[in-house]
């Protein structure tokens, strides 16, 4: 989270935010939030989340259409946790800052279960991970926002091409390589059939899994529109980062994967050889988020450490996120 969000999140802010869903700042039990500050709270036997994000990320439009985007999904039968109004019947209630900002509150119906284990060697989950993921593609395609302002952004929006924003220049082969991937990505179709808004951050640590083997996603505040194989390409990023052997459980992960997502959509196999592109430009957004959001010399969290041990090595050498034919998992989409 930026500094100058966290400092701004006062006592007030909270109290004021509780007070919009008739609670108390007690009631209110604080969750990890990296982007923004998460709650838990009940009320009777039903448990909620409450998410602030702060304007300075996403303006209170672009939080409208995030919101409204969930509550399409939920009511088209995608597994996605349902936004809640606020009890004034708001959506997203707007509380200032006091330094000419605002937080941005929204509440959602908690997803039952908790986070999965091992989701690149689990065939059966993998298999209902893309089933799940192939449904909100489906029912996307027909999505339009209410109010025009409501957009989501797009993958190459000035705001998500964070490498251009916070990777300082000296790192010379990372904004080479990434010109190489805009310019490779840009020339892509797109089509109703190819091209919508999608998750864009759908990894195992944005969906929980019941007791049942059923999936439910949550934590949209990526939303943007891109192809869904990026889409599906993203999933694959973060299922095998950090594996001791990404190119192994890889190949354990696409086959009921994308067999899964088969079920609910459509996705011409051809769109598999531009894997290497969208894993590319995953690499590099998360190397300069990397560095927007930690001391790259002194990195204490656990799973950020390992991702970026050799990582800009990898990077300087041209290499591939991934070393493999995907045209070897085309059988898996048709």
């Amino acid at each position: 989270m930026e500094e100058r969000i966290r400092t701004r999140f006062t006592p007030t802010v909270l109290a004021t935010a509780a007070a919009r869903y008739d609670l108390a700042p007690d009631d209110l039990h604080e969750l990890d939030g990296a982007e923004s500050f998460i709650f838990a709270f009940a009320r009777g036997t039903d448990e909620f989340i409450l998410r602030l994000s702060h304007s300075i990320r996403r303006s209170v439009d672009l939080i409208r259409g995030e919101v409204d985007w969930m509550t399409y999904l939920h009511g088209h039968g995608a597994a996605v946790a349902q936004p809640v109004l606020s009890p004034r019947g708001a959506l997203v209630e707007i509380i200032d800052d006091g330094q000419g900002g605002q937080f941005l509150a929204t509440a959602f119906a908690k997803a039952p279960g908790g986070p999965p284990r091992g989701v690149a060697r689990n065939a059966v989950l993998a298999a209902e991970y893309g089933r799940v993921i192939g449904r909100m593609h489906r029912v996307t395609r027909d999505y339009a926002p209410p109010d025009p302002a409501w957009t989501r952004p797009h993958w190459d929006d000035d705001e998500m091409l964070l490498v251009f924003r916070f990777l300082p220049p000296t790192e010379s082969a990372a904004h080479r390589d990434y010109l190489r991937v805009l310019d490779t990505i840009h020339a892509l179709p797109q089509s109703r059939d190819t091209y919508g808004l999608v998750h864009q951050d759908a990894h195992g640590g944005n969906f929980f899994v019941d007791a049942d083997g059923r999936l439910t996603f949550f934590d949209f505040d990526d939303c943007a529109y891109t192809w869904f194989a990026n889409d599906l390409a993203i999933v694959l990023f973060y299922a095998v980062a950090n594996d001791p052997d990404p190119e192994d459980a890889a190949r354990a992960f696409l086959p009921p994967f994308l067999e899964g997502y088969r079920r609910e959509s459509r996705l011409d196999p051809a769109w598999l050889e531009q894997f290497p592109h969208f894993l590319k430009l995953r690499e590099l957004d998360l190397f300069a988020a990397i560095h927007r959001d930690f001391d790259v010399d002194n990195l204490d969290h656990p799973w950020v450490r390992a991702y970026m041990d050799g990582r800009k090595a990898r990077i300087d050498a041209g290499r591939p996120y991934l070393d493999l034919d995907f045209r070897a998992f085309a059988p898996y989409l048709a």
